[in-house]
């Protein structure tokens, strides 16, 4: 059709959009195919949100979400979702969410009575039990770690235990706040240890106190701005704690202390280390109102006098366990008013170090007036000699376990006059550090053997050597632990006799140290004892070579234990392991063995189906590929290498 009747060409169209602007066709017309016209379709546009009229082109409105809502909008909201996963899965939407339902105290939430139907019968509540128990340590200690536990554990048995370690300043980032959300959400938390936390302040623990009443146990440990003032809202509001450990608290003092005493009446133990504001009048008014509980009592690094000491004769008539540590205030006189005190005739482990009140007058007096105790440690007591250690031996005859290190005006006649003393007795006896002990040829009276002593240890006494060891193994016939660790004087001539007078059989040994023992020890030990022996360290002992292996390959056949780092085996001594009948061997120690190499290997996988721990730090003639098929073919043995 050349011409369309009524129609010019100028009134023929051509093409393109029938709109000046091309938004109006897109949102009004949708133009199809029409006779005698072509051009492409245009799209329409989509449209999915409000639009406001108001001005020449439609507006796009914001969109409102419950996030516009105002925190306590918000709070009236939450505070009314049931305990449960409901709680849990909204905390997980955003950060402010779990704040504000960390914050939420059990008594704040709100359910309907449909809800309280649909919920009898399901075991999903708040706990209360406190099953619980939660560590956060340096940089995982957040406030918005606490807070996802406090929301999260309310549904599974409740936290009951709950530990914060910071590292240093720069790594801990808890502050009061994260102690309010558990404080808030945990009414079940029972222990709570707080180390190393200079943010946290007087209001976090406050707020602990207030939502946590069922406490009874408290660790502060370098919480340097938690005071008083927190110590005496705990007591107010949590009257079942039993346990109390404070160490460098400075602003914690006497106030607080006295607030304990008074309200938390089931105090059984009580722990104080570097405080320097505790005193005479915290200490006395603290174990005056809890005498008929507390039980232990550990009082260190305090500037207290003897009247603290005097307190401690005088009330504790319930305590079994005491410590006393650098006190450097405290006089013979206080040791010997404790004492006269007639009140510790419960007590039975008593430690004491770093006290210059501590001479023969006040040691005797100890002895006197603390009967029944049996375990008794005495640490850096330069003012102690002989005969003060012998007439305590004297008065307290209970002793089964006696400790005594850096004590250096003891010496080999204290010694002895302790063994003949408590001979009846006696199980237990460690020396360390004690440089007065030398050794001499000593003439004893006939005594009856010491038949209960069953473990000795002597540790970096340098003067300890073969004429005491040789005495030692006609006075105790009964040992079955023997340590003698780092002796370098003695030799075979005086641990021979020792080992061949035991009668009980030895358990473990420890030589570690001893370097002028030789092959010839070891194999009377397999020799002897090999049917009872557990553990046996020789670490440091270079004369031992391959020759020990082999008796204890073929003599020790309940051996669990074996240490022979730094000593002269080879290759040969491994294999012989190896091919003995060693199927209890657990733990094994190869440390700087410089002579075993890769010919080990296979040893090593064999006798490693039973292993748990294998050390073979420093082996360097062992290689990195090696050591990757040990760590393949042992997978449940812990390798260090």
């Amino acid at each position: 059709m050349s011409k369309v009747i009524g129609f010019t060409g100028d009134d023929f169209y051509h093409g393109g959009s029938l709109y000046p602007n091309p938004k109006e066709a897109s949102l009004f017309l949708s133009v199809g195919h029409q006779a005698g016209f072509y051009y492409p379709l245009p799209k329409r546009s989509r449209v999915s949100v409000p639009f406001d009229f108001s001005g020449e082109w439609f507006v796009q409105k914001p969109k409102t979400t419950i996030e516009s809502l105002p925190d306590e909008c918000l709070f009236e909201i939450l505070r009314r979702l049931p305990v449960g996963q409901d709680r849990s899965q909204c905390a997980s939407v955003s950060k402010r969410w779990l704040m504000l339902l960390s914050n939420i105290s059990k008594n704040e939430i709100c359910i309907n009575e449909s809800a309280k139907n649909e919920k009898e019968g399901d075991d999903e509540g708040y706990g209360d039990e406190g099953y619980l128990s939660r560590t956060l340590e340096g940089k995982k200690a957040t406030d918005v770690r606490l807070a996802s536990i406090a929301v999260n554990t309310a549904c599974r048995g409740g936290l009951g235990k709950l530990s914060i370690r910071g590292n240093n300043k720069s790594e801990c980032r808890v502050t009061d706040l994260g102690l309010k959300a558990i404080g808030c959400g945990c009414p079940s938390l029972k222990s709570l240890s707080l180390w190393n936390l200079a943010s946290i302040g007087d209001a976090g623990l406050i707020d602990i106190a207030a939502g946590c009443q069922q406490l009874e146990r408290l660790d502060l440990i370098n919480c340097p701005a938690i005071s008083d003032k927190a110590l005496v809202t705990v007591a107010m509001k949590c009257p079942n704690l039993a346990e109390l450990s404070i160490e460098s608290c400075p602003n914690i003092g006497n106030e607080g202390l006295q607030a304990i005493g008074k309200l938390c009446h089931n105090l059984r133990s009580i722990s104080i280390n570097g405080c320097s504001g505790v005193g005479d009048q915290g200490i006395g008014g603290l174990l005056s109102a809890t005498s008929s509980v507390l039980t232990k009592v550990h009082l260190e690094s305090l500037m207290v006098s003897d009247v603290s000491l005097a307190v401690i004769g005088h009330y504790g008539i319930s305590v079994t366990d005491l410590v006393l540590n650098c006190l450097p205030n405290v006089t013979e006189r206080g040791f010997w008013t404790m004492s006269n005190g007639r009140a510790l005739q419960k007590l039975k482990s008593l430690t004491i170090g770093s006290c210059r009140g501590v001479t023969d007058v006040g040691l005797e007096a100890i002895g006197k007036g603390c009967p029944n105790v049996r375990y008794f440690q005495l640490r850096k007591c330069p003012f102690l000699s002989d005969n003060g250690l012998v007439s305590f031996a004297k008065a307290a005859s209970s002793i089964e376990n006696l400790q005594l290190e850096e004590c250096h005006r003891v010496t080999q006649f204290g010694f002895f006059g302790l063994l003949f003393t408590c001979g009846a007795k006696l199980k237990v006896l460690t020396l360390a550090s004690c440089y007065g002990i030398k050794d001499m040829n000593l003439k004893l009276p006939e005594v009856f053997p010491c038949v209960s002593l069953v473990s000795l240890s002597i540790c970096n006494c340098p003067g300890f050597g073969n004429a005491i060891l040789a005495v030692l193994g006609k006075l105790c016939p009964q040992l079955q632990n023997v340590e003698l660790n780092g002796l370098e004087e003695i030799t075979d001539a005086g641990l021979l006799p020792l080992l061949e007078s035991s009668k009980a059989g030895l358990v473990k040994v420890n030589l570690r140290g001893c370097k002028n023992v030789t092959d010839k020890v070891v194999s009377s030990i397999a020799n002897l004892h090999g049917s009872t022996l557990d553990v046996l360290n020789l670490d440091g002992c270079n004369k031992i070579g391959d020759a020990s292996l082999k008796a204890i390959a073929s003599n020790c056949h309940v051996l669990s234990d074996l240490d022979v780092s730094r000593c002269a085996i080879t290759d040969a001594g491994i294999a012989a392991l190896a091919r003995g009948n060693l199927h209890n061997l657990k733990i094994l120690s190869l440390a700087c063995c410089a002579l075993v190499s890769n010919k080990s290997v296979p040893a090593l996988k064999k006798m490693g189906r039973t292993f748990a721990g294998l050390n073979i730090l420093a082996c360097n003639r062992i290689s990195s590929s090696a050591v990757i098929k040990l760590m393949e073919h042992l997978r449940t043995c812990d390798i260090l290498s």
